[in-house]
């Protein structure tokens, strides 16, 4: 049974210039996890997650995939899809490996893994792939399109080859961005590695973004977070102790 600590520490931070959400129990811990954001970035959502993350004993961090604009809350959804197609892969990752020196170096986490929801869960994937210091990789609804996206300039099939933690993936059987197919080329992907269970799920009628609370008066996309929720914290835990 996993201690609940009595209290946690909540902050935004600067990590050698790029803004992120900490979220960790008093006194800090060995486990992490790197939180990586669905459009909305560090908006409500995920910062209610890296508070329970935190309060289930495990410090989390949150990438900005922002870099500190106007609230995403508050943000008009066509003008975050504008910032979403000028994300660069690359820029993107050699952030995201900053903010896991911070957790493995300054924050004094011994096992770190990452999460990731929608274009967070594709650049979990691919950060699985370029980090092998990774304790694990769960990959919420992944945004892989069956034609990559201008921007989608590194492959996730490909990286997803390159893991060698656990991977847990939760993919919606409604979902209108990402086909089957591209599941199954992750799929066959994940499958081809010598090392690193690979877990897939599919949630049959869920829709994309199932996990997110604004989903949720759909009882389909609700149930489907309600089990999966549970396991990813089974994951997490497991990997990072």
């Amino acid at each position: 049974m996993v201690a609940v600590p009595d209290e946690i520490d909540k902050s935004m931070i600067d990590v050698a210039g790029l803004t992120a959400y900490l979220a960790r129990p008093a006194g800090g811990s060995s486990a992490g996890m790197l939180l990586l954001p669905m459009i909305t970035g560090i908006g409500a959502q995920i910062r209610e997650w890296a508070d329970e993350l935190a309060r289930s004993g495990v410090t989390a961090l949150s990438w900005d995939p922002w870099e500190g604009r106007p609230s995403s809350d508050e943000t008009p959804i066509d003008v975050l899809f504008g910032w979403m197609a000028e994300l660069d892969d690359e820029k993107c990752l050699a952030d995201q490996r900053r903010l896991l020196d911070h957790l493995f170096g300054e924050l004094g986490c011994s096992r770190v893994g990452t999460i990731g929801w929608c274009l967070g869960g594709r650049f979990a994937l691919l950060l699985g792939g370029r980090d092998a210091r990774l304790a694990n990789v769960v990959a919420y609804h992944p945004t892989v399109p069956g034609e990559p996206a201008p921007n989608h300039t590194v492959d996730t099939a490909e990286h997803c080859a390159l893991i060698q933690a656990p991977v847990l993936v939760l993919y919606p059987g409604a979902d209108h961005l990402v086909p089957p197919e591209s599941l199954h080329r992750l799929q066959a992907a994940l499958q081809s590695r010598a090392t690193g269970p690979s877990m897939v799920h599919v949630y049959p009628g869920a829709e994309h973004g199932f996990s997110s609370s604004t989903r949720h008066a759909n009882p389909v996309n609700a149930e489907a977070f309600a089990l999966s929720w549970p396991q990813v914290m089974s994951v997490i835990h497991t990997t990072t102790r």
